[in-house]
């Protein structure tokens, strides 16, 4: 009997000692960050203690952080109703994911009064707490538009599911496209003409930022930052442009965002060589997650969003609209407030559908896109037109050694050119982000190069014409 005694009490310490190291490592989990490694084992105290202030605050964190405020929520009050230290910051954090800013606001302002009282910095919860009364305001404006379909694809392949026509240009990731070796979380929009892109870039500050380049004459010019506040951001990316060449929908991520990336838009202003002041789209484009790709098919009438919101590590969901021609807005004051949220957080896309026949012809449309096959792109050494039935791709094509000579001189011209393009391009920029005394300065050479230019492209035509005279007679029969 006293052995059995022994053993039993052995066995009982050697499981509080399992137990114990057990919530020292979800702590040293959480402590890391590692909260999808951390959530089980405080899942596992939570069932034994479930008035423990820390139990619940630990848990609720790691339920939050990992995509599910929805389940956080109630383990997060619990841990503020025991005064447990941050639970009010991590509540309110949810009650915000939650769309439930009014309970956000009061939570922010309870927390930055506690901070106040301990004499603590209060800085960072006042801009918290100044980012839901901007998301509150949000709420209020809900944009009117039917979502016709949905679907959750892995991030790194997102571009898959934008079925866009050509006559609205072409969409690549920034690898792909340039043919990077290091992974950057970026795309390209091509035009639908193909004579200009927009783009995400890693810059030298370590920021994401988005560029333009042209092509002339078959090639890329030099990549540069669009002009004015729209890489203000911490980072910008994700651009995409309406056929009126003016209009830049992008995503960033700043001050002025619901949550991490939001979707922006903005115009330029041909006037003064820059874009206006970008202007957030709002609900329920944009949410407290990262919200990103804006694109709108002007031929087929839809349009496409991405969104991480409410979806695991590593996954996206793609939405397809109907583009309203002009933003109506839900009437929020004469709605349930619970509806509302539901609108905003795109809780149910039936509940967008106020026209049946609208949404019928839309996935119509989608279905036509999506069973489009691309066409296979040839590839071409160059494309020089010879006459309106003659079009040359490779050296070889010419059948007159003389106008093959001709053209590989026409070949330099233009490279010439394009070099000569590309400092323009490079002094313009230098002259819209000068001050007025700089701007005169640099004024007279870029009139000079301007003249050249047009002397160079005078010469550069004359000598295509030139080359394609010389192989007509060749083809003469």
């Amino acid at each position: 009997m006293k052995k059995r005694y022994i053993l039993l009490l052995l066995f009982c310490f050697v499981l509080a000692g399992a137990s114990a190291q057990t919530l020292e490592q979800a702590k040293a989990f959480y402590n890391k960050g590692q909260y999808e490694q951390a959530k089980p084992i405080f899942q596992k105290y939570i069932k034994t203690q479930p008035n423990n202030g820390n139990y619940n605050l630990w848990y609720g964190v790691c339920c939050l952080e990992t995509g599910e405020p929805d389940v956080a929520v109630k383990y997060l009050e619990t841990a503020v109703k025991r005064r447990v230290p941050s639970g009010q910051l991590y509540l309110a954090r949810t009650y915000n994911d939650l769309y439930r800013f009014e309970e956000a606001i009061k939570c922010y302002e309870d927390y930055i009064s506690d901070l106040s009282k301990r004499k603590r910095p209060t800085e960072e919860a006042e801009k918290l707490l100044e980012k839901s009364k901007t998301n509150f305001r949000m709420l209020k404006g809900v944009e009117e538009v039917c979502i016709i379909d949905s679907v959750v694809v892995d991030k790194d392949r997102f571009l898959e599911v934008y079925k866009i026509s050509p006559e609205s240009g072409k969409l690549f990731t920034y690898n792909d496209f340039f043919q990077n070796k290091e992974e950057v979380e970026a795309t390209v929009y091509e035009t639908e003409l193909s004579n200009k892109i927009y783009y995400g870039e890693r810059q030298p500050d370590g920021k994401l930022s988005i560029l333009a380049r042209n092509k002339m004459q078959g090639e890329w010019g030099k990549g540069n930052l669009l002009p004015g506040s729209i890489n203000d951001s911490i980072n910008a990316n994700y651009p995409y442009v309406l056929t009126d060449g003016v209009t830049i929908y992008y995503a960033a991520d700043g001050e002025n965002s619901i949550g991490g990336y939001d979707i922006f838009v903005t115009r330029y202003n041909t006037n003064t060589n820059t874009y206006l002041t970008p202007e957030n789209v709002g609900m329920p484009f944009n949410s407290p997650y990262n919200d990103y790709m804006f694109v709108i098919d002007e031929f087929n009438n839809l349009g496409w969003f991405a969104s991480d919101r409410y979806q695991p590590k590593g996954k996206v969901c793609i939405y397809v609209f109907i583009p309203n021609s002009s933003k109506r807005v839900y009437n929020y004051e004469a709605m349930d407030k619970q509806k509302a949220i539901s609108l905003a957080r795109i809780h149910s896309l039936r509940d967008t559908w106020a026209d049946p026949d609208a949404v019928s012809d839309a996935k119509q449309r989608l279905q036509a896109a999506m069973n489009e096959k691309p066409q296979a792109k040839p590839m071409h050494e160059f494309e020089f037109v010879i006459d309106d039935h003659t079009t040359y791709h490779q050296s070889g094509d010419f059948k007159s050694p003389q106008a093959k000579e001709l053209f590989n001189q026409y070949r330099q011209q233009e490279k010439d050119f394009k070099q000569q393009l590309n400092k323009l391009e490079e002094q313009r920029t230098l002259y819209s982000r000068a001050n007025e005394s700089d701007k005169a300065k640099l004024a007279p050479a870029i009139l000079d190069l301007e003249k050249q230019m047009q002397q160079l492209s005078d010469e550069v035509e004359r000598a295509a014409i030139k080359v394609r005279n010389t192989e007509k007679q060749t083809l003469k029969p």
